[in-house]
């Protein structure tokens, strides 16, 4: 087999050009490994990946049309042995533990990266998943906290888009007393002090977005 052929394929997706520049730069100059192709959101990576089958792709999570979780999904739903890596300036641990859960090889924060991206396509590429210190923190120090039920998450959405009690409850079909409990359930579990609180710290680790 020559040299060529032995490379590691990488795929890079962010919708920021100077990302893809930085990753394709670091990419040029490992021997083992070449960039294949490019993509600027979730729907073109899925087309790319389609087109050339990369070995890795290196996916921001946080992108325009199509985000990186659900390109991720999409694709792996298409191709079950694609390796991915996900890329995110945020450590929030619900967005680390849905990615993970979605097939995710790797999970790393865009201000680690040159040596620690390289290691992890290399790691991906042999089948080991890779997740940043930083990452890793935020998932064990939320480990043994309570989830939100989907009931909550729904009443939680609501509170941020500032909805009062009895809206929440007319538009979820429940009586005002039901959205009172999931509210002081919501703060109990998030530790929160009242419900401005509460989204800022659901915002913060990704349980819920804007």
């Amino acid at each position: 087999m020559s040299t060529v052929t032995a490379r590691i394929r990488v795929l890079a997706v962010d919708d920021h050009p100077i990302v893809r520049e930085g990753i394709a730069a670091l990419i040029a100059i490992q021997p083992d490994m070449i960039l294949i192709g490019e993509a600027c959101d979730g729907r073109e990576a899925i087309q790319q990946f389609r087109t050339h089958r990369p070995d890795v792709t290196v996916m921001d999570l946080q992108m325009p049309e199509m985000n990186g979780l659900d390109a991720l999904i999409a694709i792996r739903n298409e191709f079950p042995d694609a390796r991915i890596i996900m890329l995110t300036t945020y450590k929030s641990d619900t967005q680390i533990i849905r990615a993970l859960k979605a097939g995710a090889q790797g999970y790393l924060l865009k201000n680690a990266l040159h040596k620690e991206l390289l290691e992890a396509i290399r790691a991906a590429n042999a089948g080991k998943k890779t997740v940043s210190p930083e990452a890793s923190l935020e998932i064990v120090e939320h480990a043994t906290d309570d989830a939100l039920t989907p009931a909550e998450i729904s009443v939680l959405r609501l509170i941020a888009a500032g909805r009062a009690n009895k809206e929440i409850a007319d538009q979820l079909s429940t009586t005002e007393e039901s959205v009172k409990s999931r509210v002081r359930s919501i703060l109990s579990k998030l530790g929160a002090s009242d419900r401005t609180h509460a989204t800022t710290i659901a915002l913060r680790r990704g349980i819920i977005e804007l």
